[in-house]
């Protein structure tokens, strides 16, 4: 559900963004420019003397500019805040969330503005109440210290995570409004979670190859890979309770067990569409194996599902065939290649017969 913004909301004050990385820059840089008082904080001091020194670098289509901003390395944080907007990768969370959390005020608030379900994380640290969930599926890259491309406008959506509709998180939707017009303040935000999820097994898939999205995306013959991995998460949310919104083309009904082919003919090439408009043409899983040779999300955004899916008695074979891919080429083991994509196929044989 959309809400409509009030003038009659919490002043949310001064804004922390913990990780200045892709998501956390182009968050906080369009709060510097719309007059709010940022501080940024990331643990890469090169990043961080750049910021200080020359100012926050936004590139791409959707917008380029400039911007002076001020930014500390985590263990130079000083002073409380309202609100903490809360952008590292998933499987740096516990970390940061520990850092975090003496500068948090008593009566304040992390934003998660992460993929996985990593609210769950946050609230066993800081508190359920003080934990807020947030979806985001533009496109963005780390492209160097100081310097951000953002590849396309996407999917913002802001909600509590016990779904009620509160003062500050009304107030946490004004703030992203400034960042993204078209954003949602939604009473179900677990449900967007869930459903990022499952584009994001799909983008994982992806990023076993050097092909782009969108090219990876529309190869015939990986169609039972991404119809497995797809309905393999959506088994599990459903388990759980959950039924998954979709977003910029992923349709969750897609994935569903009899679901007909059309439709997922039809969710692919809506999602091939929406990833050939983006600047931004690889997953930042597919920059983190390839360019930046670092670990990825893999085990706190697929592992964690196929997790979930022993406790709730859902096999994920696919998924967890998924996850060990992705670590033979973290470890040099594999290549980026179709050939490694194909590894795929035998734990998704039957999925379209």
């Amino acid at each position: 559900m959309a809400e409509a913004v009030s003038g009659d909301l919490p002043e949310l004050g001064q804004i922390l963004v913990w990780g200045a990385g892709a998501i956390g820059a182009t968050l906080g840089g369009a709060w510097v420019r719309a007059g709010r008082d940022v501080l940024f904080v990331d643990a890469d001091p090169d990043h961080v003397a750049a910021l200080n020194r020359d100012g926050l670098t936004i590139e791409g289509p959707v917008e380029q500019y400039t911007i002076p901003v001020r930014a500390v390395t985590p263990e130079n944080v000083k002073g409380v805040w309202t609100c903490i907007v809360l952008a590292v990768k998933a499987h740096h969370t516990e970390a940061a969330a520990r850092a975090l959390a003496p500068h948090l005020a008593a009566d304040g608030f992390v934003l998660s503005a992460q993929n996985g379900l990593n609210e769950i994380t946050i609230a066993k640290i800081v508190g359920e109440a003080r934990t807020m969930g947030c979806f985001v599926n533009y496109g963005a890259d780390y492209l160097g210290p100081g310097r951000i491309i953002r590849g396309n406008r996407g999917a913002v959506v802001v909600g509590e995570v016990d779904g009620r509709v509160t003062p500050r998180v009304r107030a946490a939707h004004r703030l992203l409004l400034e960042f993204e017009p078209d954003a949602v303040l939604t009473t179900d935000i677990w449900s967007y979670l869930w459903g990022k999820l499952g584009y994001g097994a799909l983008l994982f898939g992806t990023a076993l190859t050097n092909e782009s999205i969108a090219d990876a995306l529309a190869s015939p013959r990986h169609r039972p890979v991404w119809l497995t991995l797809g309905r393999e998460v959506m088994a599990v949310a459903a388990a759980k309770g959950v039924k998954p919104t979709g977003f910029n083309g992923f349709e969750p009904a897609a994935f569903a067990p009899g679901a007909p082919p059309e439709l997922l003919d039809r969710a692919l090439d809506e999602m091939v569409t929406f990833n050939r408009g983006s600047a931004k043409s690889h997953s930042g899983i597919w920059r983190d194996l390839a360019v930046r040779k670092r670990r990825t999300e893999i085990d706190d955004q697929i592992g964690i599902i196929g997790r979930i899916g022993r406790e709730v008695g859902v096999a994920t074979p696919a998924l967890d065939r998924l996850v060990t891919l992705i670590h033979d080429i973290e470890e040099g083991r594999r290549p980026l290649d179709w050939a490694t994509l194909d590894e795929m196929l035998p734990a998704s044989s039957a999925a379209l017969a």
